[in-house]
C-alpha cells in the first residue's frame, strides 16, 4: 500500500512542476496574474479546512493505516498539501490556455442577481440532500460549493459564459486527471469513502461524489482566476 505522501509525489507533483516550468519559460510581466494563484491557494485552504475536517469527523471518509505522516486537526498533513497543490495545478493550467482578459466587459445588476440566485439554488439543492444518509456527501459538496459559485457568478457569469472553451478545457482537464488519480488512491486504500453516506453510483469505479468534488473545486479555481484577471485588467 502506498502512502499519501507517495501519492502526492507520484501524481500531483509532476503536473505541478511541468506547468511551473512552462510558466517560467513563457514568463509574462503581468505578475498580478501569478499572484492570483497564490491568493486562491490561501482562500482554498481557508474555505476547505473546516468542511474537510467536519466530514472526516462525520466519517464520510477515512484513511488507511500508516498511510499518512500525521494530522493537523483531524485531517492528514498531506490533505492540506493536496488542496494547495491542486489549486496551483488548475490555476497554472487555466492561465496557460486562457487568452488576454477583456477589460471592457461590465456586468449589469440584473446579471449579478441572476448569477447569485443560480448559486443559491445549488446551495438549496445541497441542503435538501443533507437530510438523507445516502446523499449526505453529495449534499455536503453542493451546499459547500453553492456560496462560492453564487459569488463568482454574481461577479461575472456572463463573462465566463462568453468563454466556453476556456472554461470547459480549463475545468475539464484537471477534473478528469484528478478524478483518475483519486480512483487509483481509492483502489490502493490510501483513503476510503463511506458507503453509508454515498449514493453507490460510480463511473469507472469512482464514486460520483468524488467526481463532483473535483468538478466544483476546479470550477472554483478556473472561474476565480479568469474573473481575477478581468478585474485586474479593469483596474489597470
Amino acid at each position: 500500500m502506498a502512502t499519501y505522501l507517495q501519492f502526492l509525489a507520484a501524481f500531483v507533483a509532476p503536473p505541478l512542476l511541468a506547468l511551473a516550468a512552462l510558466r517560467f519559460r513563457n514568463h509574462r510581466e503581468d505578475w498580478w496574474s501569478l499572484a492570483g494563484v497564490g491568493v486562491l491557494v490561501v482562500l482554498a485552504l481557508a474555505y476547505t479546512t473546516p468542511w474537510d475536517n467536519y466530514l472526516i469527523r462525520r466519517g464520510v471518509w477515512t484513511y488507511g493505516a500508516d498511510t499518512v505522516l500525521g494530522t493537523l486537526w483531524l485531517a492528514p498533513i498531506e490533505e492540506y498539501a493536496f488542496v494547495a497543490m491542486q489549486t496551483v495545478v488548475a490555476g497554472l493550467w487555466v492561465q496557460f490556455i486562457a487568452g488576454p482578459p477583456d477589460a471592457g466587459f461590465g456586468p449589469s445588476k440584473r446579471d449579478a442577481a441572476v448569477g447569485a440566485l443560480a448559486g443559491l439554488v445549488v446551495t438549496a439543492a445541497g441542503a435538501a440532500f443533507l437530510g438523507t444518509a445516502s446523499t449526505f456527501y453529495l449534499g455536503a459538496i453542493l451546499a459547500w460549493a453553492g456560496p462560492v459559485l453564487a459569488l463568482q457568478w454574481a461577479v461575472g457569469w456572463q463573462y465566463l459564459w462568453e468563454r466556453p472553451r476556456t472554461v470547459a478545457v480549463g475545468v475539464g482537464v484537471p477534473t478528469l486527471y484528478f478524478a483518475t488519480v483519486d480512483r487509483i488512491a481509492l483502489a490502493d486504500g490510501i483513503w476510503t469513502i463511506s458507503t453509508e453516506y454515498t449514493t453507490g453510483v460510480a463511473v469507472a469505479g469512482l464514486p460520483v461524489e468524488e467526481g463532483a468534488f473535483f468538478l466544483v473545486t476546479n470550477l472554483f479555481v478556473v472561474q476565480g482566476l479568469l474573473l481575477y484577471d478581468w478585474v485586474v485588467a479593469r483596474w489597470a
